[in-house]
Protein backbone atom coordinates (compact mmCIF):
# COMPACT_ATOMS: atom_id res chain seq x y z
CA UNK A 1 0.00 0.00 0.00
CA UNK A 2 0.92 3.87 -0.48
CA UNK A 3 3.43 5.10 2.58
CA UNK A 4 3.57 2.17 4.13
CA UNK A 5 7.01 1.95 3.36
CA UNK A 6 7.69 5.36 5.25
CA UNK A 7 4.79 4.56 8.33
CA UNK A 8 6.11 4.69 11.44
CA UNK A 9 3.35 2.49 12.68
CA UNK A 10 4.24 -0.24 10.02
CA UNK A 11 8.22 -0.11 11.65
CA UNK A 12 6.92 -0.90 15.01
CA UNK A 13 4.55 -3.65 13.73
CA UNK A 14 7.62 -4.95 12.27
CA UNK A 15 9.57 -4.55 14.72
CA UNK A 16 11.84 -2.28 13.42
CA UNK A 17 11.37 0.72 15.48
CA UNK A 18 11.29 0.36 19.12
CA UNK A 19 8.05 0.54 21.26
CA UNK A 20 6.41 0.05 24.14
CA UNK A 21 3.91 -3.24 23.62
CA UNK A 22 1.32 -3.90 25.17
CA UNK A 23 -0.59 -6.36 23.22
CA UNK A 24 -0.13 -8.12 20.11
CA UNK A 25 -2.23 -10.98 17.98
CA UNK A 26 -2.32 -11.80 14.51
CA UNK A 27 -4.31 -8.76 13.33
CA UNK A 28 -3.09 -6.52 15.22
CA UNK A 29 -0.53 -4.67 18.00
CA UNK A 30 -0.74 -2.12 20.78
CA UNK A 31 1.78 -0.03 22.44
CA UNK A 32 2.08 2.88 24.40
CA UNK A 33 1.74 6.13 22.78
CA UNK A 34 4.87 8.51 23.05
CA UNK A 35 3.14 11.54 24.08
CA UNK A 36 0.70 10.25 26.23
CA UNK A 37 -2.50 12.33 27.35
CA UNK A 38 -1.85 10.01 30.35
CA UNK A 39 0.30 7.47 31.82
CA UNK A 40 -1.41 4.14 29.96
CA UNK A 41 -2.64 5.98 26.68
CA UNK A 42 -2.02 3.60 24.15
CA UNK A 43 -2.63 3.20 20.58
CA UNK A 44 -3.92 -0.35 19.05
CA UNK A 45 -3.01 -0.57 15.63
CA UNK A 46 -3.94 -3.11 12.27
CA UNK A 47 -0.59 -4.76 11.76
CA UNK A 48 -1.06 -4.56 7.69
CA UNK A 49 -0.99 -0.60 6.42
CA UNK A 50 -4.32 1.03 6.37
CA UNK A 51 -4.79 4.61 6.55
CA UNK A 52 -8.26 5.27 8.23
CA UNK A 53 -11.42 3.22 9.04
CA UNK A 54 -12.24 3.22 5.31
CA UNK A 55 -10.01 1.67 4.06
CA UNK A 56 -9.68 -1.20 6.93
CA UNK A 57 -10.98 -4.30 5.25
CA UNK A 58 -14.62 -5.20 6.26
CA UNK A 59 -13.30 -8.71 8.46
CA UNK A 60 -10.71 -6.72 10.44
CA UNK A 61 -13.45 -4.58 11.56
CA UNK A 62 -14.66 -6.69 14.23
CA UNK A 63 -11.73 -7.84 15.40
CA UNK A 64 -9.51 -4.90 15.92
CA UNK A 65 -12.54 -3.34 17.84
CA UNK A 66 -12.55 -6.60 20.25
CA UNK A 67 -9.16 -5.96 20.37
CA UNK A 68 -9.81 -2.32 21.72
CA UNK A 69 -12.37 -3.49 23.99
CA UNK A 70 -10.28 -5.99 25.72
CA UNK A 71 -7.33 -3.05 25.97
CA UNK A 72 -9.03 -0.44 26.91
CA UNK A 73 -10.73 -2.71 30.15
CA UNK A 74 -7.08 -3.83 30.87
CA UNK A 75 -5.78 0.08 30.55
CA UNK A 76 -8.68 1.12 32.75
CA UNK A 77 -8.02 -1.75 35.47
CA UNK A 78 -4.25 -1.40 35.60
CA UNK A 79 -4.15 2.26 35.58
CA UNK A 80 -7.18 2.46 38.51
CA UNK A 81 -9.02 4.73 35.97
CA UNK A 82 -12.78 5.46 36.18
CA UNK A 83 -13.22 5.00 32.65
CA UNK A 84 -11.92 5.49 29.33
CA UNK A 85 -11.59 7.50 25.75
CA UNK A 86 -11.64 5.73 23.12
CA UNK A 87 -11.13 7.57 19.67
CA UNK A 88 -9.49 7.44 15.74
CA UNK A 89 -9.18 10.39 13.98
CA UNK A 90 -9.01 9.98 9.89
CA UNK A 91 -6.99 12.23 8.14
CA UNK A 92 -7.95 15.52 10.10
CA UNK A 93 -5.43 15.44 13.15
CA UNK A 94 -4.27 12.34 12.03
CA UNK A 95 -0.82 12.78 13.19
CA UNK A 96 0.34 9.05 11.69
CA UNK A 97 -0.88 8.01 8.52
CA UNK A 98 -1.73 4.76 9.55
CA UNK A 99 -5.51 3.67 11.15
CA UNK A 100 -4.71 3.60 15.98
CA UNK A 101 -7.43 3.71 17.54
CA UNK A 102 -6.77 5.68 20.90
CA UNK A 103 -6.56 4.33 24.23
CA UNK A 104 -7.14 6.87 26.69
CA UNK A 105 -8.14 5.89 30.80
CA UNK A 106 -10.00 8.50 32.31
CA UNK A 107 -11.36 10.19 35.49
CA UNK A 108 -13.75 12.77 36.25
CA UNK A 109 -12.02 16.03 36.30
CA UNK A 110 -8.60 14.87 34.81
CA UNK A 111 -8.52 18.07 32.66
CA UNK A 112 -9.54 17.01 29.50
CA UNK A 113 -12.57 19.18 27.78
CA UNK A 114 -15.33 17.03 25.78
CA UNK A 115 -14.04 16.23 22.46
CA UNK A 116 -11.32 18.79 22.67
CA UNK A 117 -13.51 21.32 19.87
CA UNK A 118 -16.21 23.64 20.70
CA UNK A 119 -19.74 21.88 20.21
CA UNK A 120 -22.15 24.04 17.93
CA UNK A 121 -26.06 23.70 17.69
CA UNK A 122 -28.13 23.33 14.37
CA UNK A 123 -29.02 26.32 12.55
CA UNK A 124 -33.08 25.33 13.21
CA UNK A 125 -34.57 21.95 13.55
CA UNK A 126 -35.00 22.07 9.39
CA UNK A 127 -31.36 22.00 9.12
CA UNK A 128 -31.61 19.49 11.60
CA UNK A 129 -33.60 17.06 9.72
CA UNK A 130 -32.16 17.93 6.08
CA UNK A 131 -28.81 17.08 7.62
CA UNK A 132 -30.25 13.17 8.52
CA UNK A 133 -32.20 13.17 5.54
CA UNK A 134 -28.43 13.71 3.36
CA UNK A 135 -26.53 11.14 5.12
CA UNK A 136 -29.35 8.53 5.08
CA UNK A 137 -29.96 9.19 1.41
CA UNK A 138 -25.98 8.21 1.01
CA UNK A 139 -26.11 4.74 3.24
CA UNK A 140 -29.58 3.84 1.35
CA UNK A 141 -26.93 4.54 -2.05
CA UNK A 142 -24.39 2.32 -0.30
CA UNK A 143 -26.43 -0.60 0.76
Amino acid sequence: MAGAEDCLFCAIAAGDDGAHVIFEDDISLAFLDRRPLFPGHALLIPRKHHETIWDLPDELVGPLFSNAKLLSGAIRTAMESQGAFIALNNVVSQSVPHLHVHLVPRNRKDGLRGFFWPRRKYDTEEHMAQTAAAIRAVLEERQ
